[in-house]
């Protein structure tokens, strides 16, 4: 009997009781706009990185959820009576043994939740002539549902998010629907809003040679330097350690990054200046690959690429270097 795995990160549909299980054994922690698990350190900012954190820990799959509950935090808008100082008297000024009350503060107001950025279109149906791997997630926010060859692909019904997560002062929702709740499972538990005839397992896009694969365009980058080093960022997610591959020339850094979902972002980035090859360095995380280029002559990158319009702002940390 085929049941499901309820243990956080995993989710996956097993027969065989002693099957490695890889998932999270902490609650999860959203604090200030970031989000992660308690049982490991990433911290990232949007949802869909929070849920592509790789699990931390190797245990065995499970149908009773043991996750500790999440520490209660408490919110800065409430307010006791003691917190509140009581007004004091204030004198008159035409000597009378009256008194006046100092006028009382307004408690803050709730700030409105911030505008989520739109979302990134998405294909709209999976590529025929693609493979589907047993087991691929669909890619769906909210519907969670596995491939099986033996499940007719028209009789398959997607339910899903059309929007983005919200977390704003302790609840959490949808931007597309009303419901809104407080606890990370509740959350993660409310139904879809939306319907589709198919799931979406691997989208469109163009094969490479390697067969299979989608092919990156482009990713999302960003960077900020101190007066040695620019320590650049190139997000994309569940980046394959072992078969990644980044090598750092004179002024280009060349990237060959596949990841677990059968993608691959392969280009080579030309860098506003030349670096140091043997002093640069790379690290893999859960959601993107971070480069320390070291400068070879110590001056300020307004642009991390050569071929990007300069802004005229430059981010550094730290003092810049002297001449």
């Amino acid at each position: 009997m085929t049941e499901k795995c309820v243990h956080k990160g995993c989710g996956k549909a097993f027969s065989d009781p002693t099957e490695d299980c890889l998932y999270h054994p902490g609650p999860p922690i959203f604090h200030e706009g970031q989000k992660g698990w308690k049982c490991c350190k990433p911290r990232v900012l949007t949802f869909d990185e929070f849920l592509s954190i790789p699990p931390c820990t190797t245990g065995k799959h499970s149908t009773i959820d043991d996750t500790p509950a999440p520490e209660p935090s408490p919110s800065q808008n409430e307010a006791t009576e003691e917190d509140i100082p009581a007004p004091k008297p204030i004198a008159t000024t035409n000597g009378s043994n009256q008194a006046s009350q100092a006028p009382t503060a307004r408690p803050p107001q709730p700030s409105q939740p911030p505008a989520p950025s739109p979302a990134p279109p998405e294909s709209e149906s999976d590529d025929p002539s693609l493979e589907i791997p047993a087991g691929t997630t669909c890619r769906r926010r909210g519907c969670n549902e596995t491939y099986t060859a033996n499940t007719p692909r028209t009789d398959e019904q997607c339910v899903y998010h059309p929007g983005q997560a919200l977390f704003h002062e302790g609840t959490k929702g949808w931007t597309c629907c009303k419901r809104r709740v407080l606890e990370f499972d509740e959350f993660m538990k409310i139904e879809g809003c939306k319907r589709k005839g198919r799931h979406l397992f691997v989208g469109k896009g163009e094969k490479n040679k390697g067969g299979g694969e989608e092919v990156v365009e482009s990713v999302r980058h960003d960077f900020y330097q101190t007066s040695s080093s620019v320590i650049a960022s190139l997000y994309l997610k569940k980046i394959e350690k072992e078969k990644a591959r980044v090598e750092f020339l004179g002024q280009s850094v060349e990237v060959d990054l596949p990841t677990a979902d059968r993608k691959r972002y392969k280009t080579s980035v030309p860098l506003y200046a030349p670096i140091d090859s043997e002093k640069s360095s790379y690290k893999i995380m859960g959601t993107k690959v971070e480069l320390t280029l070291a400068k070879a002559d110590g001056s300020s990158w307004p642009v991390l690429r050569s071929d990007e319009r300069a802004t005229g702002e430059i981010i550094q940390v730290g003092k810049p270097g002297r001449a």
